[in-house]
């Protein structure tokens, strides 16, 4: 009876993971299949092969350009994110501050509450009075601004697990604190800026509602606003156009991130155990 019941419950866990597999992986297929598909649905089925959808995108005078725009300001972000979330984790890690872990979590706790949604209203009237409505610079800041408490506190940890050792000797030899941080702390913390670096792509990458509102151009609008125009003229969503647009939308992503994780891999721990 235990070797039945052991058996009858593998096979449940086999049924189980093959339905979630297939729940994530459905979407997938529809969105490989449907942009060379000459009349796509949302349902899954063999396409009639054409390539007129994506011929169709090229003549879309914003298509294009809104994926350029949208690595100008994930690009631009991630490397702002970057450079300032190093930088504060490292002074976190290594300074002893009175306060300092509640700093952290208070920071992390606002950035979750007072989201982009609830101070869109000050957010809009700051960038006005600067003058970075409708400019590129106006969008990185502000979803800079947005990630990196989340970023200070990850990278916190990568700071913790480095061994100090290897600072203590450099400075011996009169290493800056610039340099040791460039040449001893950041190659040793690669992969959690690594994975700084793809979670902020992607959080800005599929971003909608600051872009939205702060650029006015339609020359500036990153693919998921001009994603939101590919409608027909009864106002229905054209999936030949979306799934196209998608499909061309995810691929910069899905390549760095393969890049970066063939590369430097992803971990949420120091690089140098102590």
């Amino acid at each position: 009876m235990n070797l039945v019941g052991h058996v009858l419950g593998r096979i449940a866990s086999a049924v189980l993971l093959a339905v979630v597999a297939a729940f994530f992986a459905l979407p997938m297929l529809w969105l490989a299949s449907a942009p060379f598909d000459a009349h796509p649905s949302i349902t899954v089925s063999l396409p009639e092969f054409t390539l007129d959808n994506f011929r169709a995108i090229l003549d879309n005078p914003y298509a294009l350009g809104s994926i350029g725009n949208s690595i100008i300001q994930a690009g631009g972000a991630a490397a702002l994110v970057v450079v300032l979330a190093a930088l504060a984790a490292y002074a976190l890690s290594r300074v002893r501050v009175p306060g300092r872990d509640a700093l952290l979590y208070v920071l992390l706790l606002m950035s979750s509450v007072v989201t982009g949604t609830a101070a869109m209203v000050p957010i809009f009237e700051l960038a006005s009075r600067l003058d970075l409505v409708d400019t590129h610079l106006g969008v990185v800041l502000t979803v800079s601004g947005g990630l990196l408490p989340a970023a200070i506190f990850i990278l916190k940890d990568f700071m913790d697990a480095t061994p100090t050792s290897y600072e203590e000797s450099a400075r011996v030899f009169g290493a800056s604190p610039l340099q040791i941080l460039r040449h001893i702390v950041v190659p040793t913390v690669r992969p959690g800026l690594a994975t700084i670096a793809v979670w902020a792509v992607a959080n800005v990458w599929g971003g909608f509602l600051l872009q939205y509102i702060l650029l006015r151009d339609p020359g500036k609008s990153p693919g998921s606003v001009v994603l939101y125009t590919l409608y027909t003229e009864g106002g229905q969503p054209d999936l030949s156009l979306i799934s196209t647009f998608s499909l061309l939308y995810s691929l910069p992503v899905v390549l760095m991130y393969l890049f970066v994780s063939s590369r430097y891999g992803f971990r949420f721990h120091g690089g140098i155990k102590r």
